[in-house]
């Protein structure tokens, strides 16, 4: 079952980006730990009490750089950027986080986001209402505050959860109710092989459903946002059942219309969160993006497979070195996925479209794929004698043995004298040598070091 996702809504200055630390804990090192990964940091994992969700800031803030925010106080279009993302969350989130600043008080923007988030939470058939929205009361550090935030009531969301995200003060009690507001977890009856396809607005992602599965299942408009709903489509490939999953748009574009491509975020994860292989589009007509870069690290996180398409491709003018120069654009953008494969296609004509299913199918399988601990381990013995293990404070790292632990990713357990002795770009150049003895073809792997005392 998909980890649930919990929107971080509210305005700039609230202390978002320190409650997002807060929340991810030491999760955001291990991010971290993933070189070349640049794009604003809008997605993490967190676990509580033993589950894990997805949290995800739809103000497009940077944690790793103390937090930023895309929107101007003194701009014109403030109050409506925020109502904007909130109703992105809404629609979209399986819970809302919407953070307040206890030290201001209630503001126009509050009630503005508390507006938006009542008029589309559904009342279900129990009497309760979905997604659930918990107040956050920032920067209560001290009793008056705290016995302040009472205020917040008169947003009409229920209970206000007085914090300091700062100190970490009276989180845990957020964070207990958050999680008992999840569904429970269930294990995923469905088998078939899920491939999702996800990228900007107005990429073409409908027409290469449609193109895929045969017939016109969702609409092809040239307005952003035009898709309305994640829709899942069942084809049958051979004797293997494909679920193609195409990420839902934006609504009400009018009301959205300033950074489209940042309020997509949140349905591009979903998506990718339920897939086995991901089919990032491209729009050859603009090039690589930022937006682009982002969609690929949140693969990456999710340690998803992963196929680049670059659509449009018929609407390109072209020499003897487009598709090259293409690609070596691709690739120095995408450095962190240098492993994924490129297919340039047209959705509206065809072109190539027919490789799409296969290739993704074999990416899948290698997904899957397992090596045996001998194979493994003459990989590790020959990757040392062609080059050396790093040596770090005069201790020289040392390799002792290695076994793939599962598969979907391929995971790795490698076990040496000293993990602090390992450099990234050492681990790097074992990936490497790793994909030589099997190619694990557009899908990531993980490695798992674990330290042993030399007999």
């Amino acid at each position: 079952m998909p980890k649930p996702i919990v929107a971080l809504v509210g305005r700039p200055n609230v202390g978002k980006s320190t409650l997002f630390n807060r929340l991810i804990g030491e999760r955001l090192a291990i991010v971290d730990d993933t070189p070349g990964t640049t794009r604003d940091r809008l997605f993490a994992e967190a676990e509580w009490n033993g589950r894990a969700f997805g949290l995800i800031d739809t103000g497009g803030i940077d944690p790793t750089h103390g937090g930023r925010t895309p929107l101007s106080v003194g701009s014109a279009d403030f109050i409506e950027d925020i109502k904007a993302q909130a109703l992105i969350a809404v629609q979209d989130a399986d819970a809302i986080l919407l953070v307040t600043d206890g030290e201001t008080g209630i503001t126009a923007p509050d009630r503005e986001v508390a507006e938006i988030l009542r008029r589309f939470q559904k009342k279900q058939s129990d009497g309760s209402v979905l997604p659930p929205i918990f107040v956050v009361v920032n920067k209560c550090e001290s009793e008056t505050r705290r016995a302040a935030a009472g205020e917040f009531y008169e947003l009409g969301l229920g209970q206000p959860y007085p914090v300091s995200a700062v100190h970490g003060t009276d989180v845990g009690d957020l964070l207990d109710d958050l999680v008992a507001s999840f569904p429970p977890a269930e294990e995923e009856e469905d088998d078939s092989i899920k491939i999702a396809i996800v990228g900007k607005p107005n990429v073409g992602k409908s027409s290469l459903l449609n193109k895929l599965a045969g017939e016109e299942r969702a609409i092809v408009s040239p307005i952003a946002g035009t898709t309305r709903d994640a829709i899942d489509t069942q084809i049958m490939v051979g004797d293997l059942t494909v679920t193609l999953i195409d990420t839902a748009g934006i609504r009400r574009r009018g009301k959205i219309e300033h950074g489209v491509e940042q309020y997509s975020v949140l349905r591009s994860f979903k998506a990718i969160e339920r897939a086995d292989v991901v089919l990032l589009m491209i729009d050859a007509t603009t090039g690589i993006t930022s937006q682009d870069a982002h969609i690929a690290g949140f693969i990456l996180e999710a340690w998803k497979s992963c196929v680049v398409l670059v659509n449009k491709w018929d609407a390109v003018e072209k020499n003897n070195y487009t598709m090259e120069d293409y690609t070596r654009k691709i690739r120095t953008d995408l450095n962190f996925m240098d492993y994924v494969p490129l297919v340039f296609i047209s959705a509206k004509t065809g072109q190539r479209v027919d490789q799409v299913l296969p290739l993704a199918l074999r990416v899948q399988e290698e997904r899957l794929a397992r090596l045996t601990t001998s194979k493994i381990n003459k990989v590790l013995v020959e990757a040392q004698d062609s080059h050396s293990a790093p040596v770090r404070s005069g201790r020289q790292l040392k390799l002792f043995y290695g076994t793939q632990v599962r598969s979907d990713p391929p995971t790795f357990m490698i076990y040496v004298n000293d993990p602090k002795l390992m450099h990234f770009s050492y681990q790097r150049y074992l990936e490497n040598r790793l994909r030589e003895e099997y190619g694990f073809l557009g899908t990531p792997i993980r490695i798992v070091l674990k330290g042993r005392r030399e007999k």
